[in-house]
């Protein structure tokens, strides 16, 4: 039989022997020890201390009434228990993910279905309604008999999700963890779609979501995000954790969240930081923002001009590079300065043996670190670029800017 939520709350119990023990004000699901059943149901009368039926102890059950296997003697007496998800308190009203959907949707009702157990019944979460057939249920609950209500709900678009596909959204990442509830599904989304989810939340929902992933989804989703809000879930985090997240970004997108952190928080966090990693964001920082040297990722392809395309090709393959942003090589001459730069593609098409100086790109064009934004902006719309190198007062380069880097500073501008 299936049952709703909210069929099953005011629902009055009696015991093996008939007598009234109470109404259903809440039930409880306990995720560690089964993720969709009902475990305990909070029963309560009058000014009498509230009592606990567990699942094991309920012979049937319907919409309007629950009838128990035990005398009322049996029962234990309410004490609240952290990793017991309330059904009425944690769900019904909450804001989900809808993974299918890529959306925030709110709980309406929840679905029930009746399994028959070792000579008792128990109830299983199957799936939460998000659509208006919940929200009719919610609003007549009490005024209409249920037969009605569910004939005018038959009538209604049905949405739903199914409970396996749930991700809750907590404020506290600690009680998440105690109910085991997984986010994989919401680490498979892309990044820009869980930011874009994100907005519509509250900042303790934005600080949940980002506690609950892996460090390199956390920083990808904190990448996407609208700066403003990136600056205040960094700022609200222990420093190690942010330090353990920023280490997967790209040092100049780091270096972009630090700069809008209070400098002693930014301080703290870099000190969490290894040294490598640290020493380049602090250099990214000593630039002003509105410089090439802002704009530019430290990290970047280069090989000396001499060298063969196969050698390149065959030392490419053996490196830990970011394929999103391999796009275009640096060259070096002999005395490590900057002679050119050459496309991946390119360098595909060359025959094996082909020298690296062969296939640069003209014209040489590269800008020192101080040099405004809007010169950058100028060279990569009239050279129609991809990648810009950014190079020191002993023309040795220092950094590259990607027409992404550029997108995204003229987004924020």
């Amino acid at each position: 039989m299936e049952l709703y939520a909210t069929e099953l709350m005011g629902s009055k119990a009696y015991d093996s022997e008939g007598n009234f023990v109470g109404r259903v004000r809440e039930f409880f699901i306990e995720p560690a020890e089964a993720p969709n059943r009902v475990s305990h149901y909070l029963l309560s009368r009058g000014n009498y201390q509230p009592l606990v039926a567990k699942h094991n102890q309920v012979a049937s059950i319907s919409a309007g009434k629950l009838k128990l296997n035990v005398g009322e003697r049996a029962l234990e007496l309410y004490r609240p228990n952290e990793s017991w998800l309330a059904v009425q308190k944690d769900l019904m009203d909450q804001q989900i993910i809808d993974t299918g959907g890529r959306k925030v949707v709110r709980v309406n009702d929840v679905d029930l279905a009746e399994l028959r157990a070792n000579g008792n019944v128990e109830l299983r979460l199957t799936q939460v309604d998000v659509g208006l057939p919940g929200a009719v249920r919610r609003l007549l609950q009490g005024v209409v008999p249920s037969a009605v209500i569910r004939r005018l709900q038959s009538r209604l678009p049905q949405k739903s999700i199914r409970w396996e596909f749930v991700n809750l959204i907590e404020p506290d990442p600690l009680r998440r963890v105690k109910l085991r509830i997984s986010h994989e599904k919401l680490e498979d989304l892309h990044p820009a779609d869980v930011a874009e989810m994100m907005e519509d939340l509250s900042a303790a929902e934005r600080q949940g979501i980002i506690a609950s992933l892996d460090e390199e989804t956390a920083a990808a989703v904190l990448a996407e995000l609208d700066e403003r809000l990136t600056t205040q879930i960094v700022e609200k985090m222990d420093p190690g954790k942010a330090a353990d997240i920023l280490e997967e970004m790209a040092p100049d997108a780091a270096a972009d969240v630090l700069a809008d952190l209070p400098k002693k928080t930014s301080e703290e966090v870099l000190d969490e930081m290894p040294g490598r990693e640290a020493d380049e964001v602090r250099e990214l920082l000593a630039f002003d923002p509105a410089t090439a040297g802002g704009m530019m990722n430290p990290d970047f392809v280069f090989v000396g001009e001499t060298s063969a395309r196969d050698e390149v090709l065959e030392w490419m393959r053996d490196q830990e590079l970011n394929l999103d942003q391999l796009d275009t090589i640096v060259l070096l001459d002999d005395n490590a300065q900057y002679s050119g730069t050459v496309s991946v593609a390119r360098l595909l098409l060359a025959a094996p043996d082909q020298r690296m100086a062969e296939l640069k790109m003209e014209p040489l064009l590269s800008l020192p670190g101080n040099a405004d934004d809007k010169e950058v902006f100028e060279l990569f719309d009239k050279y129609n670029l991809r990648m810009l190198t950014v190079i020191d007062a002993e023309n040795r380069p220092i950094g590259a800017i990607t027409v992404d880097d550029v997108v995204s500073r003229l987004v924020k501008d």
